[in-house]
């Protein structure tokens, strides 16, 4: 019996785009807003996306192997994705230390406001970071195709396929060229 999906990567990269980006978010009302639990909220999200975007970077280094096309174009997207996806776990895990430092100095208000405030920007550099990774990510699958595999699908019987007297048959759509 198989618990995990294979392959891996694709099932993991969105914890970490969300965690990062509400970590983000947290991480800056966190520097002005001090009150309740908002610190701790902010340390935890960026903590867990920066252990997500580990995963993430792992999986695809395990996964990328997969993905050996000999198309230059394709490779230097692929190197491109790799490069955007370490330096998002390089924000994420500042911005997560910075954030767990403001909550354990929070009987120092100054010095905890600061940390906060590097935690916050590193956040911001993180989730734009995410991005940039995302938006690789993706023009690799919808782009390239990458991963993507075709299922083999039977001929429908003529029947089943033509269109109602009367309305013509339109013709099939470029789906990625209406992405563009």
């Amino acid at each position: 019996m198989k618990f995990l999906p294979d392959p891996f990567h694709p099932a993991v990269v969105h914890f970490p785009i969300v965690l990062i980006v509400l970590g983000a978010v947290a991480a800056v009302i966190a520097v002005v807003w001090r009150r309740g639990h908002l610190p701790r909220f902010a340390a935890v999200l960026l903590g867990l996306g920066a252990l997500g975007a580990w995963v993430a970077v792992q999986s695809g280094e395990s996964d990328g192997g997969l993905l050996e096309t000999g198309q230059p174009q394709m490779e230097a997207l692929m190197d491109a994705h790799e490069t955007w996806a370490k330096r998002t776990l390089t924000a994420a895990a500042v911005a997560a230390v910075a954030a767990v430092g403001a909550v354990l100095l929070g009987k120092f208000p100054l010095a905890s406001r600061g940390a906060s405030g590097v935690a916050a920007a590193a956040a911001v550099v993180a989730a734009l970071a995410v991005y940039q990774t995302g938006h690789r990510g993706g023009a690799l699958v919808f782009r390239h195709g990458a991963g993507v595999q075709v299922a083999a699908t039977p001929n429908p019987s003529p029947a089943a396929s033509a269109a109602p007297a009367g309305e013509p048959v339109a013709p099939p759509r470029d789906i990625a060229r209406d992405r563009d």
